[in-house]
């Protein structure tokens, strides 16, 4: 800790949600090392340097227009923010390190998706570090899309969706990731240039834990990765009491639905939360309203705006019918939710952030991925881990009342929550002194001691 005091790192985040949220937790974490941690983020999507204080931020003027913001294509929105960030990013580093007042900058840590941070920090020979926000079984299998291409998985036929991928167990062609909005060639793309990213850089940061994802880890170490180095140490928001008590948000959390879980009895509470990007049409929004209604159980459902393509139509006299079993609110503090004793089961889109904050808290999963990486840690949850199931056959209201009474009171149910309750206390002890997160931060530390000072002697030039 004594060497990397007076040492800062610049971190910049990837400008959504489930991308910010991870990047200032590590910031939290290294902090906690002795690092000063400068946070470098643009108008887009921009943050409130209140909720940390203890770090410095700057902002480069890279905006999104109306029309740019509201793109439905994620290659496309990848790309402007890519294009646009270039020279202020290259502006802002050149200030950032030639100030001889602030600490001396010891590398950079950036997200993949953003690679033109890799000919800007070469040109600063300036060390880059990576940090992947999803997990490391994803990251896997988009280290394997070239694979997969040459094998014929890729792109993905309709009819061949229940078929297995050999190379990859435990997939099925359904569980490789996609975007319905990105045709396939720039889908493929992307993932391919994001897959590439940590070749040319000084390492691979993952929030996750040894035991969570041994296989993924190990794929990704001997045939994808061979010659980078790679820190599993997560669960980020469990290792620092400031990530788990600071809102890093975009939306604002509405507390009310704490007050409410008060009054539920232990764990008979449904937790319902498709993340921040995810949407679903309105057929599919009343078929889960119904089938929340249906299964009798109380449920916490968050309906951000966005969420439906369209409007909101709750049906007329829903809430009223419910007699105050159900509670709906437009963003939920997700990490209290979690840990609340009331909560029962959490319905999810599968997002990484969500998946991993559920694991932590042994929450059994309803698996309802979307799209991306999700398809791929919803198969993990119900097949690999055990700790969930998967709604397989379409988002019927029927279908969604006999998966949540599986969840909830059957012993199959019961049997699942026994197994997240084990992986829980997995997590739990990959932080502790000696567990494999714990001693992978440090080899962290270590690491970016050791590649500094090639920074430093450009710096002080």
């Amino acid at each position: 800790m004594e060497q990397s005091r007076g040492l800062r790192l610049i971190l910049l985040p990837l400008p959504f949600q489930g991308h910010i949220n991870p990047m200032l937790e590590l910031g939290n974490l290294l902090h906690s090392k002795g690092f000063s941690i400068t946070i470098v983020h643009t108008k887009f999507n921009s943050l409130n340097p209140s909720s940390h204080p203890h770090f410095t931020f700057h902002s480069i003027p890279v905006d999104l227009s109306e029309s740019e913001a509201s793109v439905n294509e994620a290659g496309r929105l990848l790309c402007l923010i890519n294009a646009k960030c270039v020279e202020p990013f290259r502006e802002c580093l050149a200030t950032l390190l030639s100030d001889a007042e602030e600490d001396p900058v010891a590398c950079l840590i950036s997200d993949p998706l953003l690679h033109f941070t890799r000919s800007v920090a070469e040109s600063f020979e300036l060390p880059r570090i990576l940090l992947r926000t999803g997990g490391a079984a994803s990251f896997a299998v988009y280290a394997a899309f070239p694979l997969l291409k040459e094998k014929g998985y890729l792109p993905i036929q309709d009819s061949r969706l229940e078929e297995p991928v050999t190379e990859l167990s435990p997939f099925k062609i359904k569980d490789l990731p996609r975007m319905d909005t990105c045709d396939p060639e720039s889908f493929y793309q992307l993932i391919t240039n994001m897959a590439n990213e940590p070749k040319a850089s000084s390492g691979l940061i993952f929030n996750t834990f040894e035991d969570l994802e041994q296989h993924a880890l190990a794929t990704l170490r001997q045939d994808s990765y061979p010659n980078v180095p790679i820190f599993p140490i997560g669960p980020f928001h469990k290792c620092d009491s400031a990530a788990s008590s600071s809102s890093t948000g975009l939306l604002t959390e509405d507390q009310s639905c704490i007050s409410w879980l008060n009054t539920q009895a232990p764990k008979s509470v449904v937790y319902v939360s498709f993340g921040s990007i995810a949407a679903v049409k309105e057929a599919q929004f009343l078929e889960i309203a119904w089938g929340l209604a249906n299964s009798n159980h109380p449920f916490l459902w968050v309906v951000r705006p966005g969420l439906v393509h369209g409007s909101e139509p709750l049906p007329d006299g829903f809430l009223e019918s419910l007699n105050g079993r159900g509670h709906i609110v437009k963003w939920a503090p997700q990490k209290q939710v979690l840990a609340h004793p009331a909560v029962g089961a959490f319905w999810t889109h599968n997002g990484w952030n969500s998946t991993l904050e559920s694991v932590c808290e042994g929450v059994p999963m309803i698996c309802m991925p979307c799209f991306s990486d999700q398809m791929a840690n919803a198969r993990y949850v119900s097949h690999v881990w055990k700790v969930g199931v998967q709604i397989e056959h379409g988002i019927e209201r029927a279908e969604i009342e006999r998966t949540i009474n599986l969840l909830m009171v059957e012993k199959e149910g019961e049997e699942i929550r026994d197994r997240a309750l084990k992986l829980m206390e997995k997590a739990n002890l990959c932080l502790k002194e000696g567990g494999s997160s714990y001693r992978s931060l440090d080899g962290l530390v270590k690491h970016i001691l050791s590649i500094k000072s090639f920074a430093f002697a450009k710096q002080s030039e």
